[in-house]
């Protein structure tokens, strides 16, 4: 039984697409993609994130070389999704930093509003810190914590089948 028919068929959707068109992404889309963004949830809503877009040459090429796959390179924009650990919620008993778990919330509503307009994206976590830190000039207290290509897929790619586990494998009922 299916109680989110529309919201199910998104999330069906997005998949990591690595084959770009290079079609150019309108900037207003990008723009409501990002105001979806802005309306993630997070810890004691610290907001502690960044998203710097990235679409010239010059900047794609630092990305790039952090992370030298030849489907990354086909992208037409991408964006960096950044982590402000001084502006996070840390738990009060043992300091755990709640950064990561905020941003990765925050690309998941920004990789299913691209889907939701036809765009495909791909979470881009193994990439060298220090060229993408250095190269686009980031403070000290700025993390890049993914890197998120988006675009068009290129005509004919198709959402790959999902391979996930049973429900039953990953719900427990009370007690573990």
């Amino acid at each position: 039984m299916n109680a989110y028919p529309q919201f199910y068929d998104l999330v069906s959707r997005r998949y990591s697409c690595r084959n770009y068109s290079d079609r150019k992404v309108p900037e207003d889309l990008l723009v409501a993609i990002l105001d979806i963004v802005r309306l993630a949830p997070s810890a004691c809503n610290k907001q502690p994130w960044r998203f710097l877009v990235i679409d010239d040459a010059a900047q794609s090429e630092v990305l790039r070389k952090s992370y030298s796959r030849e489907w990354f390179d086909n992208a037409p924009v991408y964006i960096v999704a950044l982590g402000t650990h001084d502006e996070a919620w840390h738990r009060g008993f043992d300091g755990k930093d709640h950064t990561d778990v905020d941003v990765a919330i925050a690309v998941e509503h920004l990789c299913l509003a691209a889907t939701s307009v036809g765009l495909g994206t791909c979470w881009v976590c193994n990439f060298d810190l220090a060229i993408v830190k250095d190269g686009l000039q980031l403070p000290d207290n700025v993390e890049p914590i993914a890197i998120i290509p988006i675009g068009y897929p290129v005509d004919g790619e198709t959402v790959p089948e999902k391979k996930r586990k049973a429900l039953d494998d990953i719900v427990k009922w009370g007690k573990f």
